[in-house]
């Protein structure tokens, strides 16, 4: 017997994405940024501020996004002078990325607004089975 719509966990996981991913949205909106822009920027940002510069297929791992829809994605980036794309000295062929000053102004503030986001939204629940439940989630299949 199906379940209700109500009854379903996967329903009410994509009811609940769609309501996150709008508010997220309207967060990032006044900041010029999409939310896929954003988490390529931030993880950017983070990385580079860890010491490492790296190249699109590293992020696109950090951040789990497609390598070709992240390279687009840093194209737009590039071209409102957020990241920077280098020639890799140790492979030619790869381009590590830098974020530009404007980017390192922009990521933090990015950031701030998100977990505001994430702290309204997730605030009613437990924090700790908040991130239990989503670190469960997000493991790769084995």
């Amino acid at each position: 017997m199906a379940l209700a719509p109500r009854d379903s966990p996967g329903f009410l996981l994509w009811h609940a994405t769609l309501r996150w991913q709008r508010e997220i949205a309207a967060a990032l909106g006044p900041l010029n940024l999409t939310h896929v822009q954003f988490v390529l920027l931030a993880c950017t940002w983070w990385l580079n501020t860890h010491g490492e510069h790296p190249n699109q297929q590293t992020l696109a791992r950090q951040s789990g996004t497609d390598v070709k829809m992240a390279s687009q994605v840093l194209r737009s980036l590039e071209t409102k002078g957020l990241i920077e794309r280098e020639v890799d000295p140790a492979d030619t062929r790869a381009k590590r990325l830098r974020v530009t000053g404007a980017g390192a102004e922009l990521a933090p503030r990015a950031i701030a607004a998100v977990e505001e986001v994430d702290a309204r939204f997730f605030g009613p629940v437990e924090h700790d089975d908040v991130m239990t439940l989503l670190s469960r989630l997000a493991e790769p299949e084995a």
